[in-house]
């Protein structure tokens, strides 16, 4: 099992976004789609033991969280618009602090951050990190941020945390989440 959680410093927390405007309206939705769509697509099938939680802490409905669940999606293409709507969709679903699925495999609920870090040892990806591609061990929970750097508070919640880096480079969210896949996919011969 390998889980992402990618936080959503502007995302959108209410399903009244056009999908047309996912970059501007929906306060970078679109990196939180290409991040799903990396860390669950292969050429012609899921990578059916990948979960996503996105961290959505943009408008007036904030924070919540939305999870992919790569064993039991469906109704997903390897597109933008389709995570998009996807995502659209749960946000337009009433919730609590319990996940609600929305949709077969995406779930949403109200809470952030601090409630998803209590479920799961993560590690934080960041270029300051371990190499991922020499560590000896590799934890199964990943932290990144879209294209804002951490907040002093998000800092402050992971500073204990490992730390492990995909190269001296910062790259983008999805691109990362490539690479890093792609260490695993090796270090498991494709299992």
């Amino acid at each position: 099992m390998t889980i992402f959680a990618i936080i959503g410093h502007l995302a959108a927390t209410t399903g009244n976004f056009n999908l047309n405007d996912m970059p501007g309206g929906a306060g970078r939705m679109d990196i939180l789609c290409r991040a799903v769509n990396t860390s669950l697509f292969l050429s012609h099938d899921l990578r059916r033991e990948v979960t996503v939680y996105l961290v959505l802490l943009g408008g007036t409905d904030a924070p919540k969280t939305i999870m992919f669940s790569g064993e039991k999606v469906r109704s997903l293409n390897p597109d933008e618009r389709s995570a998009g709507a996807l995502i659209k969709k749960a946000l337009e679903i009433p919730v609590g602090e319990e996940f609600r699925e929305s949709t077969r495999g995406v779930y949403v609920r109200r809470g952030g951050l601090s409630r998803l870090l209590l479920a799961h040892a993560f590690a934080v990806l960041d270029e300051d990190g371990e190499d991922i591609g020499t560590a000896t061990t590799i934890p199964e929970a990943f932290l990144l941020s879209d294209h804002l750097n951490f907040t002093p508070e998000e800092l402050e919640m992971t500073c204990s945390y490992p730390k492990y880096s995909v190269g001296p480079k910062v790259l983008h969210a999805d691109h990362t989440i490539t690479v890093l896949l792609n260490v695993l996919d090796r270090r498991c011969g494709g299992q």
